[in-house]
């Protein structure tokens, strides 16, 4: 038997009023199988919002910082990936543990305790990341679009934007239908980088070296700009206030024993999905560097020039059609998390509600305007250089996210008893202290040139 929403109430009892609900059309709309379920059962019932939220760490923005690390350094980035990783799994359970544990995301969480000022400054940072992981999936579905059917890259940008009807269409439908379609569409990634990998063939002990940090990746600065887009672009700050909204739409009981159990599933489908997104992203920058480094080709920074090379390097006809189909299953997938994030810190932050079709074709459209710009300017070519700056541009927004969260999750009469321990704390600062320091390391790298 499902068990269906009653109206929530935070540890210390205090009710949530129905407009106050995060994506309050969602709010407990899965239903739950009662305590007599196996516990697989119920398990199953928690499945998707960790999918949901892989989906940005393995979006266009992705491939193209692990392109370029693998064709330029080899293996040596893996261990930036496995580290991203790491933190992602880290971060997002504390995302998922502060929305069950409050029935407050993390865009209501920041309204409730900072000043105005500063909550109109924590949304502009977070709709300028929200813009840019955007940006990432218009430049990526064009050039799938291009690349598979010969179609021109602005006007394949502009079609992209036509997706808000297929993410309208589908929260019509329930929030189990999307979660499924996310899903579907992971799984053809995976596999066509499954076989691309298989193809490749690379060196297994390079691989396994590849996934030990050397110090050379802060000292090189050509290096630490690629690691940083890889961490930009794998621990995305949007996600910290998807997650914490999207594990709410649960149906579990409102009290601490069903808190505490629905945070348990939530942690596992979030580490499990999120374990795919690393195989993806560690599956790219292998098959870049097995295909391209230390060959006449070390310089593949463009997805064009990947999908044009893959199959003549690497001996499979279908490998670039592979290439090509993953990448516009990925950009056709980020487009739903992007809608759901911006309409999360929009109401979130300042209470501003706008319907999801406005809302998503406002962010598309803002998105749409520099591939425009710089294709007009710059041609075709410029695209890449604008891909990998985006990913830039979110590493640099993430301790806007991170820093409250860590906070807050820590913070014993926000949580109550579910406030993380000293050591858990310790671990997550670290991980917040990590972050900023690459941040400052490339800011001033920058301008010493």
């Amino acid at each position: 038997m499902l068990k269906l929403w009653s109206t929530p109430s935070s540890p210390d009892g205090s009710r949530v009023s129905l407009e106050e609900r995060s994506l309050s059309t969602l709010f407990g709309s899965v239903g739950v199988p009662s305590g007599g379920a196996s516990a697989f059962r119920r398990f199953l019932a928690f499945v998707g919002p960790g999918y949901l939220v892989s989906v940005g760490y393995m979006d266009p923005g992705n491939w193209a910082t692990d392109l370029q690390g693998g064709a330029r350094f080899g293996y040596q980035l893996l261990s930036v990936i496995l580290l991203s990783n790491i933190m992602a799994v880290i971060l997002q359970a504390l995302s998922a543990r502060l929305g069950i544990a409050t029935d407050r995301d993390l865009a209501q969480s920041c309204r409730d305790y900072f000043p105005r000022p500063i909550n109109l400054l924590l949304w502009l940072a977070c709709e300028l990341a929200i813009i840019a992981c955007d940006l990432a999936e218009v430049i990526g579905a064009a050039i799938a679009l291009q690349l598979l059917f010969g179609l021109p890259l602005l006007a394949g940008a502009l079609v992209s934007a036509l997706d808000a009807f297929l993410v309208l269409g589908l929260m019509g439908r329930g929030f189990r239908y999307l979660e499924a379609m996310i899903i579907a569409l992971l799984m053809v990634i995976a596999l066509c980088f499954a076989v691309q990998l298989v193809a490749a063939a690379p060196p297994v002990a390079a691989v396994v070296r590849g996934f030990i940090p050397t110090t050379q990746i802060v000292t090189d600065p050509k290096m630490l700009y690629i690691a940083i887009g890889i961490i930009g672009a794998t621990v995305m700050p949007h996600n910290l206030y998807l997650h914490s909204s999207i594990v709410q739409t649960r149906a579990y009981e409102r009290t601490p024993s069903g808190r505490r159990e629905a945070l348990r599933w939530a942690t596992l489908d979030s580490t499990i999905a999120l374990t795919l997104a690393l195989f993806v992203n560690a599956a790219i920058l292998i098959v870049a560097a097995a295909a391209f480094h230390g060959g006449p080709h070390s310089d593949v920074a463009e997805l064009e020039d990947a999908f044009r090379l893959l199959s003549p390097v690497l001996g499979m006809g279908i490998a670039s059609t592979l290439f090509a189909v993953a990448l516009l299953a990925a950009g056709t997938n980020s487009t739903i998390t992007g809608t759901l994030a911006g309409q999360i810190v929009m109401e979130g932050f300042v209470q501003l509600r706008m319907p999801p079709w406005a809302r998503r074709l406002l962010t598309r459209g803002l998105a749409i305007v520099p591939v425009i710009v710089a294709t007009v300017l710059f041609g075709d070519r410029s695209v890449g250089k604008l891909l990998m700056f985006s990913q830039v541009v979110l590493s640099m927004q993430l301790p806007f996210a991170v820093i409250p969260l860590v906070w807050f999750v820590a913070d014993r009469k926000r949580m109550g008893t579910f406030a993380i321990s000293l050591g858990y704390a310790a671990v997550a600062w670290i991980v917040a202290a990590i972050i900023l320091v690459l941040n400052l390391e490339l800011l001033y790298s920058s301008f010493a040139g």
